[in-house]
Formats: structure tokens, sequence, C-alpha cells
């Protein structure tokens, strides 16, 4: 298993080692020895899974504490685009923003801490995403943020005039706006 660190402190990309032969691959998805070793140390408590069509944008979506999750998200079928925006108001890339490519077929994880707003686009014909979490669900501290705040200049790999966005998406306030405890 590989880390890859971003720009941004805490937000890693996680790139599993793959067995491949004749019959197809095998790779652990996650360890939590082998991310202990790596020095991260977190207890998920959930898995989530949801399947989207093309054009689905979802999020950006966060819980305030106490019920701040850190998540592991990866793609089972297809392919996303995966961005996360550091909300922890006392980082030094506050408001910054972070995407990479997670498929099916790289097989890589966006390990997204607490402190981030997290959303994705699906940019192939459909795609199932899966996700751990290390905190259960609470609606009470949940928050988010508009995907097109233009402060954020996030590229969705998409034509936003074309995205299916849900109605509680949509009415998202922009970053400057959001109830974010950080």
């Amino acid at each position: 298993m590989n880390i890859e660190k971003t720009f941004i402190k805490d937000l890693v990309v996680v790139e599993p080692t793959v067995f491949g032969d004749e019959r197809g691959y095998f790779f652990e998805s996650y360890s939590k020895t082998k991310f202990e070793d790596l020095g991260i140390a977190i207890d998920f408590v959930q898995d989530n899974q949801s399947f989207s069509k093309k054009g689905t944008l979802r999020g950006l979506h966060y819980q305030n504490p106490p019920f701040a999750q850190t998540k592991l998200v990866r793609v089972l079928e297809g392919e996303i685009i995966d961005v996360a925006v550091d909300l922890r108001k006392d980082s030094p890339t506050f408001g910054k923003s972070f995407s990479v490519l997670l498929s099916s077929e790289n097989k890589k994880q966006l390990l997204v801490p607490k402190g981030f707003a997290h959303g994705f686009s699906v940019i192939s014909e459909t795609a199932s995403v899966m996700y751990k979490c290390d905190q259960f669900y609470n609606k009470a501290s949940e928050g988010g943020i508009k995907y097109h705040d233009p402060s954020l200049n996030i590229d969705w790999g998409m034509d936003l005039k074309d995205a299916i966005v849900s109605e509680k998406d949509q009415i998202l306030p922009f970053i400057e706006k959001c109830n974010s405890l950080f």
C-alpha cells in the first residue's frame, strides 16, 4: 500500500498493492494494521455505498464536531472526480480544494479527514462509490457548500449546466456563509 501526500496537510491518496494473474486480481482496500504502520490510526464504524449515473454531482458535504467524519473513498465501478475542500479555519490551505480521478481501474482511494467538505462527480456512464466513515451520520450536524462556489474554482470534469444535482445540494451556501465549526 502506498500513500501519496497532497498539497493539503492530512489529505492523502491511497494506492493499494494489486496482485494480478490470469484469474484476475486481488488487493486489500483497507487494513487497519497497514494504515497504522503508515501513521494513520482511524477506527471506521460504517461503510456507505452509492450508485449514480453520468453527470451526477454529489456534494459538497461535511458533518460538524462532535460528529465530524473521516472518510476513505473508493470506486467499485466507473469513474469519478473526487473533491475535498479544507474547512479548517486555522489551516494555511483553508478554502483550497483538491481533486483526483478515482476509478475501478486505477483503484486509488482518497482519505478525507475531519474538517473537510467532500463531493464527487460521475464522469463514466455509471459509478458505484463506497466509503468508510469513522463516525455515524448525524443529521443535526450536517452542512455543505455549493458545488459551484466561484472562490473554490473546482473543475468537476463536466459542464455544470448539465449536472444532475439534488435539490438539497442546489441550495447550499457558498463557503463564506457555511456553518462549518472546524
